[in-house]
């Protein structure tokens, strides 16, 4: 048997598996997520030297090492995340609407899973957990695709995922990792019959291979080139908060603040407003106005003079742009080109300003007064996150229960026939 027959046959597992995991009980699949979070602390040892294993084969220069590194506190987080899923309502047979329809036929909408998810990932081992509570609380099977950086840390997950389900006595065939292989994502992508969705997430690379090469439906997740624009109207604490939390809480992750964009009339506080970055040694692409009120006012081994592919690129890092403009139209037409259309803050005390940006801006989230940082499915309630949506299809911005469900129609009828 080739490989390729062999990932094939595994497939065929999942999509059987699919259809018991519709069968489990909420009891259950609350049971088996609690479970799994309390296992987490006793396996820790496993997972930490198998994630030790991926971290020695990546430069912890690189942006993506941050992505790909655990420890005890994370782990102990995503165990929290867990439980969280577990605590969420059942998102399953909600009855969305009904009707009796004049010849006596009884509809009613109700949700159900989307059956087998596949997700297709970079260096982030903690979207293995969250990915399988997630399918599971939904009733979906999931295949996983994670990247070669994270082998062996994935491999060490879903290890100890199968063990509990075993335990659980629910078939561990609902959540299949794929060969690390590049090949693999190309099976995956065109697994029509197997799998119902595929949600990319990482890179805009990533994302534009998906779509490029799927001939299952993709629902675009992860990308984030990120701005947040300082009005005239602008309270300068409030933005320094703002701006340095946005732009260092976490820069490797895709709510990371990329670009700044600052109104002409409020240029002579920009040294103040980027002040609290050097502390962390954020790395600043300037426009030439921008350039030149910080030259002498921000260390000059940081400082640099941007060109054009400065703006429009998610930085994953300790580095951001800078750009200067006239007015609020000025900002709004800067934001359109660029956006990724994942998440877009203003920070601004005039509330015709707020109003215009929040009803002007097309992304996922749009914010005022607040750092993007907020865009994660913990942070608005809905427990651990599969991904953030950029796009209008299905789900848009962080995807969590709901997002993974569909509905389909029970008609309930009497012997009714359909005229001729």
């Amino acid at each position: 048997m080739t490989e390729h027959e062999a990932i094939v046959e595994r497939l065929k597992s999942v999509q059987k598996a699919s259809r018991g995991v519709v069968a489990l009980d909420t009891e259950s699949i609350n049971g088996t997520l609690l479970e799994l979070a309390d296992s987490i602390s006793g396996a820790a040892d496993t997972i930490l030297a198998a994630n030790r294993q991926d971290l020695e084969r990546m430069d912890s220069a690189d942006p993506r090492y941050d992505r790909l590194l655990l420890n005890e506190a994370r782990l102990e987080s995503i165990a929290s995340d867990i439980r969280n899923v577990a605590a969420l309502p059942s998102p399953l047979d909600h009855v969305l609407e009904e009707r009796t329809m004049p010849n006596g036929l009884e509809l009613k909408k109700l949700t159900v899973p989307l059956g087998v998810i596949g997700i297709i990932y970079e260096s982030r081992p903690n979207v293995t957990f969250d990915v399988f509570s997630l399918c599971l609380k939904s009733g979906n099977a999931t295949v996983l695709k994670g990247g070669s950086d994270a082998a062996f840390s994935n491999i060490a997950i879903v290890e100890l995922i199968q063990k509990v389900l075993r335990g659980r006595g629910v078939d561990p065939d609902m959540i299949y990792l794929l060969p690390s292989k590049r090949e693999a994502a190309n099976i995956m992508l065109n697994a029509v019959g197997f799998i119902d969705v595929i949600i990319p997430r990482g890179s805009q690379q990533l994302i534009d291979f998906a779509r490029k090469h799927s001939t299952v439906p993709v629902i675009e997740t992860g990308a984030g080139i990120v701005h947040t624009y300082f009005d005239r109207s602008g309270d300068l604490e409030m933005g320094k908060a703002i701006v340095f939390n946005a732009k260092t809480r976490r820069p490797s992750v895709c709510n990371a603040l990329d670009t700044l964009i600052v109104h002409r009339d409020r240029i002579d506080d920009l040294p103040v407003l980027v002040e609290p970055l050097e502390t962390k040694m954020v790395q600043i692409f300037a426009d030439e106005t921008a350039f030149d009120k910080l030259s002498g006012r921000y260390p000059e081994e940081l400082l640099g003079l941007a060109s054009p592919e400065h703006f429009g690129t998610e930085y994953l890092s300790l580095k951001m742009s800078i750009k200067t403009v006239e007015s609020l139209e000025e900002a709004l037409e800067h934001i359109a080109h660029y956006s990724s259309k994942h998440s877009e803050a203003v920070i601004a005390t005039d509330q015709a300003v707020i109003d215009l940006f929040m009803k002007h801006v097309d992304a996922a989230a749009v914010y005022a007064n607040a750092s993007t940082a907020f865009t994660d499915g913990a942070q608005f309630g809905l427990g651990a996150e599969i991904g953030i949506s950029t796009q209008k299809l299905h789900a848009r911005g962080p995807m969590a229960l709901r997002e993974l469900c569909s509905y389909k129609w029970l008609v309930t009828g009497n012997g009714q026939v359909r005229p001729a």
